[in-house]
């Protein structure tokens, strides 16, 4: 990783023959010389060199090698369905998500999110794709900024789990502990994150269409069996009616899991750690435990350390939930994922999903998860539109049939790591492009991608970077005053018989 390094003036030499000139002139300077710049150089001194960027997990922090990463993305659309397909580059593929590892008697967890990579590598790759039809203006102008609210889960300064569950809407009514992706007008503060507005208010917004769409695939809750994740985001991060394509395998009376491979139809019971954590995947093998192959957890079996099983299991969504769907295999192979997602272009469900209509523009926002990193350590893009038919950044190809041959070029863009800014401070005056936003003048022409990765890191050691420039100002200020106090003598009148 990087290290950022604040300037110090610990670089700073006086005259070659400054120190003997002084003295000849004025035996008083000593004091100052003696006191003065000791002090200062012992401050820069402490201060030199110290990089002031550096990850602190019990804070959250945690910033990536690379700031910035590449990602293609093709569309296309045959009048019934619409398809998307993206690749991007990753140095190995991470499909074990959440395993239950046994050791000595006990069942322990791995793959749970935490601030930067996995260590064990379970945690599993992701591509997810926000998607407005118009209903949330600011969304085409800002991306993916404005769901970031105020004290979000794995910020430094999070809400507690205990002050989430005692909201009345989030805690109570939706049963939530943390504080998720929301939009602006769901707050009546922007400033603060309970202030949600009236349930009728809500389903009012809903209504209208002030929602965004998400997509979201999962290299190991939804990829083997052939499925993505449907969502949206209003006043949180919701999932489409319906059941998902994975639940929880853990029986929290006994502390073990429910189910286990079935040893009648795949040979084993379950998978070993040494391979869930060699980095080798292979696809067409036995990675992930699914309602197809399971069978009730055996208590009675000899379970031996190393043996893991997966905490999730696999299962056919349904509802709207499960409208989005892999189309064909999706695949990492020779340092890149190829992932392509298909849905009807109407879902015919208006209060969960954004309909594709011919002739339509629409704003997409797509962010990626590598390198075993969950939660907000992902790379975002800028908001960028989709066109059926119209002329926008993206141009869906209109196929005949039920396939897509991608013979169009990709569309090429650079995603972000966005650190800790939220749309509270974008939108407040600690941010100078507050007023562009209030005047609704778009982030993408303004600023690159990697403008906004630093920017974020930035924010992200906001109180480390001023606390580091007081001491380099401090310790700049008394070398001045010391340089400058032992040089006065040298400028003062000499008398005639000083001179002998």
């Amino acid at each position: 990783m990087r290290a950022w390094s604040t300037l110090t003036p610990g670089n700073i030499r006086l005259p070659h023959d400054a120190g003997d000139h002084m003295a000849s002139h004025d035996k008083g300077a000593g004091p100052w010389l003696v006191l003065g710049l000791p002090i200062a150089l012992g401050l820069a001194w402490i201060t030199q060199g110290t990089g002031v960027v550096g990850n602190d997990l019990e804070r959250n922090i945690h910033v990536p090698d690379e700031l910035t990463m590449p990602l293609q993305v093709q569309a296309a659309y045959n009048g019934d369905r619409i398809f998307f397909r993206y690749r991007w580059p990753a140095e190995r593929a991470h499909v074990y998500h959440d395993m239950l590892r046994f050791e000595d008697g006990e069942w322990i967890r791995h793959g749970n999110s935490r601030a930067g990579p996995d260590p064990d590598g379970t945690y599993e790759d992701r591509v997810a794709m926000l998607v407005d039809d118009g209903g949330v203006p600011d969304f085409g102008r800002y991306g993916g900024y404005i769901t970031v609210g105020d004290r979000m889960r794995f910020f430094s300064d999070s809400a507690s789990p205990a002050e989430v569950i005692a909201h009345p809407h989030l805690g109570e009514r939706l049963g939530q502990s943390d504080v998720r992706k929301y939009l602006p007008g769901t707050r009546t503060d922007q400033h603060d994150w309970r202030s949600v507005v009236d349930a009728d208010v809500l389903a009012t917004q809903r209504e209208a269409g002030y929602f965004l769409d998400l997509w979201h695939w999962r290299a190991g809750r939804s990829n083997p069996i052939g499925a993505s994740d449907d969502q949206w985001i209003g006043e949180y991060r919701n999932s489409d009616a319906g059941t998902g394509p994975y639940t929880t395998n853990w029986d929290a009376d006994n502390n073990r899991p429910l189910w286990m491979l079935d040893p009648e139809q795949t040979g084993q019971r379950t998978l070993r750690w040494e391979d869930v954590t060699s980095g080798q995947v292979d696809f067409d093998g036995l990675y992930y435990l699914s309602e197809a192959n399971r069978t009730d957890f055996d208590p009675d079996h000899d379970w031996q350390n190393g043996d893991v099983i997966p905490r999730r299991l696999l299962r056919d969504p349904a509802g709207s939930r499960g409208d989005i769907a892999v189309h064909g295999q999706a695949r990492w192979e020779e340092g890149h994922w190829d992932v392509t997602l298909v849905r009807d272009m109407d879902t015919r469900s208006p209060l969960d999903d954004k309909a594709f209509r011919e002739q339509g523009v629409y704003d997409i926002g797509i962010a990626v998860y590598r390198n075993a990193t969950g939660s907000r350590w992902h790379y975002v893009s800028h908001p960028h539109s989709l066109g059926l038919g119209r002329h926008a950044d993206i141009q869906a190809q209109r196929i005949d049939g039920d396939s897509p041959d991608w013979s169009d070029d990709w569309f090429e863009m650079t995603l972000f790591y966005p650190g800790q800014v939220d749309w509270p401070l974008l939108t407040s005056r600690a941010h100078a492009g507050a007023d562009d936003i209030a005047a609704g003048m778009p982030v993408r022409p303004r600023h690159s991608e990697k403008q906004l990765a630093l920017y974020g890191v930035e924010r992200e050691f906001n109180d480390a970077i001023t606390r580091q420039w007081g001491l380099t100002l401090i310790a700049g200020l008394l070398a001045m005053l010391g340089v400058t106090l032992a040089l006065l003598p040298a400028f003062r009148p000499t008398r005639r018989g000083d001179r002998s």
